[in-house]
């Protein structure tokens, strides 16, 4: 595609120019007045989106020099999302290899997004760069792979203390450990379940993911062709076990957390453990906690759940193998696990009850099927490493209008099935501004459900509803608000979790959690999400307010593309690298929402 039809060479050389001087530059010459750049570590080291000319040029100014961007050159014409709209390029800064793509109006930059790719001296020994993994001679005192790992088994957390600590052994913890293990950074994963997998394997049994699993790969290892679409839980939990295996990662199972305090004048942490009923102190200079989305039990506290005389557990601790026919069942709440469990039940011919306490957001798993098809993790002529950089390109502001149109499409298709569903009494929503669920995912990791078979169940009234507030839990039922008296022999409490910063709260302390602030969610003001307007995930995958810590969590997609933005950032503190981290000041840039 030569220049006249493509702007993307000329806007570069005018971009680079402009970094070279950015105080004196004219960023109204480059940018569309509402324009964006969205970062991931490349020019930021941290993961930002910046809004506005004046957001572009506030980066640009303070982050020009010290980045060192240069070498801004086309990438392969033939790339996807490459046309007289827009198009992929390369360049490197100072330390690292980087990527980037422009969407333009016109000849200038609506959209720009960037990121690091690998550190320059640094790169993972892959491909051409792979070890011998023997020295093809004969020598005395020569040692052999077996030898190797079982030192770095035997040394690591001992002798050795590891450069990363992870906390929590789920696909979060694992990915970035493999990261790690390719950027040659001495890391360790503390886990408190006994077996590596464990974390999947105690889930009921019914449990599936609900993406499809070309979205799911992990680093480096790809899920074989014949996996299944739509993964079981046991067989996730295999999955991790034989992930953590071959790619030869130190996890030390059945180590239990109790304590952890940064010392500023060592710049290192110290984590005190319980490893099989022996305390120990660590002390990694970086420490990243990985316990997920799904950690600590949301458990509420409804009087008299102490004299229910039945059985009364949380959502995760529930068991598909129990016999629960004939026996009157109550679940409270109304998103993915109450509804699976409902279903659960009802497949184990219980008499079963949801109580919807607020509206839920439903879309049904067929007809999402279709549309990720649409996805590049489908098409198997694109990687998915190139997958991740072609969806990262829109930046979370700008999804607005794609997700309600998302909406409404899916309200027309399936209009018989929302119509049914309402007609019985559920409480349907489509997010409060009609972005649907995947929003409401990232704004609150929760209000939704993706319907597998239990919106049927309920449309057809096999699973019963009640709705509104509990007064309380007898003996032997819930007493709603409204009067109405539902017997139970068995209430599950599908309530979701924690967030991740209460976490922090208890292992580090109520000072440090406050001086962090909220995990995930993007600032839209919007139920369960409040402002200011970020542009991001809070605190994910980036530096945070506390020197040394940083979360990794999220689904599998996004464990596995931001694995490497953290993987790179802790590599490059390991190796002395300079890396000034910019932080925008949101409030200059726009007001707090998302429409």
């Amino acid at each position: 595609m030569n220049e006249q039809s493509n702007p993307l060479s000329g806007w570069l050389k005018r971009f680079g120019a402009a970094l070279n001087a950015p105080r004196d530059a004219d960023w109204n010459e480059l940018f569309v007045e509402d324009c964006y750049w969205r970062d991931f570590v490349s020019f930021s080291w941290n993961i930002v989106t910046v809004e506005g000319l004046k957001g572009i040029a506030d980066m640009a100014i303070a982050q020009a020099e010290a980045i060192d961007v240069h070498s801004l050159e086309p990438d392969d014409a033939d790339l996807p999302m490459t046309d007289e709209t827009q198009g992929w390029f390369t360049f490197e800064t100072k330390t690292a290899r980087c990527r980037g793509h422009v969407l333009f109006e016109g000849e200038k930059a609506k959209v720009l997004f960037t990121a690091i790719v690998e550190l320059i001296g640094f790169e993972e020994p892959a491909g051409e760069r792979r070890p011998l993994g023997v020295e093809h001679k004969a020598k005395k005192g020569r040692t052999f792979w077996p030898d190797h790992r079982a030192e770095e088994i035997r040394t690591l957390g001992h002798t050795e203390q590891p450069y990363c600590l992870i906390v929590g052994g789920g696909q979060n913890g694992l990915q970035l450990a493999a990261r790690m293990k390719r950027l040659n950074v001495p890391t360790l994963v503390v886990d408190a379940l006994p077996n590596i997998g464990d974390c999947w394997r105690v889930r009921y049994k019914s449990l599936y993911l609900h993406d499809a699993i070309y979205m799911d790969h992990f680093p480096y290892l790809p899920f074989p062709d014949h996996w299944p679409l739509y993964t079981p839980t046991g067989k996730m939990g295999d999955w991790l076990e034989i992930y953590a295996k071959v790619m030869e990662l130190n996890v030390w199972n059945s180590t239990i957390c109790t304590g952890a305090h940064y010392d500023e004048a060592a710049g290192e942490w110290e984590v005190t453990v319980v490893r099989d009923g022996q305390e120990m102190t660590l002390r990694p200079k970086q420490l990243v906690l990985a316990t997920g989305l799904s950690g600590a039990k949301n458990m509420p506290k409804i009087k008299g759940m102490d004299r229910f005389k039945g059985q009364l557990c949380h959502s995760a601790d529930h068991d598909s193998d129990s016999d629960v026919a004939g026996k009157k069942v109550v679940v409270i709440g109304a998103n993915n696990s109450a509804h699976d469990i409902c279903t659960d039940m009802w497949e184990g011919d219980a008499d079963v009850t949801m109580i919807q306490r607020s509206p839920t957001i439903i879309v049904r798993a067929e007809t999402m099927r279709g549309f990720s098809g649409q996805l590049p993790y489908a098409n198997p002529d694109i990687p998915s490493e190139f997958g991740d950089l072609m969806l990262a390109t829109t930046p979370f502001r700008m999804r607005y209008e794609g997700e309600t149109g998302m909406t409404e499409a899916l309200k027309e298709i399936d209009a018989d099935f929302y119509d049914r569903l309402e007609k019985s009494g559920f409480m349907l929503s489509h997010g409060e501004d009609g972005t649907g669920f995947l929003m409401a995912y990232h704004r609150r990791a929760g209000g939704y459900y993706i319907d597998v078979g239990g919106s049927e169940l309920i449309a057809n009234g096999e699973v019963k509803l009640a709705q509104g507030e509990i007064q309380e839990i007898t003996e032997d039922g819930v007493q709603m608000e409204d009067g109405t008296f539902l017997p139970a022999d068995i209430i599950v409490c599908a309530t979701g979790y924690r967030p991740m910063n209460e976490f922090v709260g208890r292992l580090i302390s109520p000072e440090v959690e406050d001086k962090v602030g909220l995990c995930w969610g993007l600032g839209s003001d919007t139920e369960g999400d409040p402002g200011p307007w970020e542009g991001e995930l809070r605190n994910m995958w980036k530096p945070t307010a506390q020197e040394g810590l940083w979360f990794q969590g999220g689904n599998l997609m996004q464990s596995r593309i931001h694995s490497l933005h953290l993987g790179l950032q802790i590599k490059a503190r390991m190796e002395g690298l300079e890396t000034p981290v910019y932080q925008p000041d949101f409030a200059k840039q726009r007001e707090p929402v998302i429409a």
